[in-house]
């Protein structure tokens, strides 16, 4: 589903053109809303077609600059990818920021050792993430300029008994965007790592505790903060920034006693 190219209301105040992967619901749906009202033009991307569309025509009528244009896309399409980026930034007239958000965590038994699940995060985690942001790190290299953002988990910073692939999933988008961010800096580039805790999505369905639990807007704002403040790594609430910091300081063999 694709719209016309968008020509900006002001013509002397250019507008910021971004992609957000993954826009349907949680953090994605509420940051291209966000985005939107800041008056950003953002193509959602996601693979729930009636609900992408209804999430912009929602948008579409009550922000006054900004606008979300909707493409129905699933990521594990991956030949499609190119064809489909280039399009975008056509109607876009352009591109400013990129944000993959996509992602799933199908629940996973502590003696379940399921492939079909762990090669469908490792799909949409991570395979899409680097197809599409591969795609913008190129066109941003050569232009000198652009933002890629990732959302990652806090999950990816230890492998947990818990989790396995998708602590994996997440740690290779860490490595991934941290490989970016060295590559693209000296071009002009800047690469943001987001890491959230546990955040009120459909993926807490399967977590077994939670806390600091955080709205999918009040993550969006977070995001939008680190956007603006071009940050490189952001955790969600910041809070789990020292957390973080512990678990990955934990030596191995007590770690591994660790029931999460």
């Amino acid at each position: 589903m694709t719209e016309p190219t968008i020509q900006p209301t002001r013509p002397l105040e250019p507008q910021q053109r971004a992609i957000v992967v993954g826009a349907s619901s949680g953090i994605g749906a509420a940051l291209a809303r966000e985005l939107a009202h800041q008056g950003y033009i953002v193509a959602a991307l996601a693979r729930r077609e009636a609900k992408l569309a209804e999430m912009c025509q929602a948008v579409n009528t009550t922000v006054s600059t900004g606008k979300l244009l909707p493409y129905t896309h699933n990521v594990t399409n991956y030949d499609d990818i190119p064809g489909l980026f280039q399009t975008i930034v056509r109607d876009l007239g352009g591109l400013d920021l990129i944000v993959y958000v996509a992602g799933v965590q199908p629940a996973v038994a502590l003696d379940e050792y399921n492939f079909e699940k762990d090669k469908m995060m490792l799909e949409v985690n991570l395979l899409a993430a680097i197809a599409w942001l591969n795609q913008a790190a190129m066109r941003f290299e050569r232009a000198g300029r652009g933002h890629i953002v990732g959302v990652s988990s806090i999950a990816g910073d230890r492998g947990r008994v818990g989790a396995p692939v998708y602590n994996t999933s997440k740690a290779g988008l860490n490595t991934y965007l941290e490989a970016l961010r060295n590559r693209l800096t000296r071009h002009g580039v800047t690469v943001t790592t987001i890491k959230p805790g546990f955040v009120d999505t459909v993926l807490l369905e399967n977590a077994p505790k939670t806390f600091w639990v955080i709205s999918p807007e009040a993550a969006a704002t977070a995001v939008t903060q680190a956007i603006h403040r071009q940050k490189q790594t952001v955790y969600l609430p910041a809070r789990w920034r020292l957390v973080g910091l512990m678990i990955r300081h934990i030596p191995s063999f007590i770690f591994r006693r660790m029931n999460f």
